[in-house]
């Protein structure tokens, strides 16, 4: 059994990355259905920093209840150290991985030495990726997943009463990904093509080798020419980035075609009917299942998961630096053991 205390990256109040403090804490010990994880690494994740500057741009009322000191992050690869009395599926010294605990509590304090973990958010790690890869795969993946391929849940979505439906997506759909070299995108894209899809991945022109290696068919270097007046006729664009500017690709698609913003934006419902297409958002959730189809993914060599960068769990403040000059491509990962 581990000793009772382990360094964890933890924040006392919220701001930049200068706030994100490497101290001694104590372990946490797992409730029912939970299993307590020795972490091995850790994948970054943008609610990672929402978090840590207080969710400033969410409205109080879909603000999630945290309090401080937290210990943030979601995505984690290790080995189960320990587990509660009513888990079966795992037992010490299985492999792991997950996005845990989102998007219930915000945060699953993974940026730890130790974390606990409910056994429904976890999957086994895929034999064919170490703890680094398999840490960045989670949320990513599971977002990938639950727009393009299955929901797998009824939760309602807090930014709109459509429930997401994805398209079925074949060798005669085109889809449109827009920041497809980042973590969502660069997954969402291997997706696609696993199911037949032609894919026109958005990205800078640094990107370009990079997203024809994993099978775009075209790409579109945003620093030369605007998507929205390149791409037409597409019968679903995957905006990872969305947010306000969401709505220029509206232009982009076929009577029939969909938009989905990662990020919701603002959008008019009699524009969308008028153009004959639908915009519907969706917020990931933790899904142990989900992800152990992902790894199988994997496993086969279908998807492979790309490393921007990794840091030691000291340094996540450098880390966080990193992502905040953006232009990532794949994921950044916290190495803790």
């Amino acid at each position: 059994m581990p000793t009772h205390t382990m360094k964890a990256i933890r924040l006392h109040e919220f701001g930049g990355p200068e706030v994100l403090r490497h101290e001694e804490v104590p372990v946490p010990e797992p409730g029912p259905g939970e299993v307590l994880v020795r972490v091995h690494a850790v994948g970054l994740n943008p609610p990672d920093w929402y978090a840590r500057e207080g969710m400033p741009d969410v409205p109080p009322e879909l603000k999630p209840p945290f309090t401080l000191p937290l210990i943030p992050g979601t995505d984690v690869s290790g080995v189960v150290a320990a587990v509660a009395a009513d888990v079966n599926d795992f037992a010490a010294g299985d492999e792991v991985a997950g996005l845990l605990r989102f998007p219930t509590a915000l945060q699953g304090s993974a940026y730890a030495e130790y974390v606990t973990a409910p056994a429904s958010d976890l999957a086994r790690k895929s034999a064919a990726i170490d703890h680094v890869h398999a840490a960045a795969l989670p949320m990513s993946g599971l977002t990938a997943w639950q727009f393009l391929i299955e929901l797998g849940h009824d939760h309602p979505s807090p930014f709109q009463a459509a429930r997401h439906r994805p398209m079925p997506l074949d060798t005669g759909t085109t889809v449109l990904i827009n920041g497809a070299a980042g973590g969502v995108g660069h997954l969402a894209l291997q997706l696609a093509k696993w199911k037949g899809a032609r894919v026109i991945a958005v990205a800078s022109g640094a990107h370009e080798t990079f997203l024809r290696d994993l099978g775009a068919d075209e790409v579109i270097d945003y620093t030369k020419e605007r998507p929205e007046e390149v791409a037409r006729d597409v019968d679903l664009v995957l905006d990872t980035v969305g947010g306000p500017d969401s709505r220029r690709f509206l232009r982009t698609l076929g009577r029939g075609g969909s938009l989905y913003p990662v990020y919701f934006g603002e959008f008019d419902d009699e524009e969308n009917a008028k153009l004959g297409v639908t915009v519907t958002s969706t917020q990931v959730r933790s899904n142990g299942a989900q992800l152990a189809e992902l790894d199988r993914l994997v496993d086969a060599g279908t998807v492979r998961v790309a490393i921007d960068s990794t840091f030691p769990l000291a340094d996540a403040r450098v880390a966080h630096e990193r992502a905040a000059r953006g232009h990532i491509q794949g994921k950044i990962v916290l190495t803790v053991a």
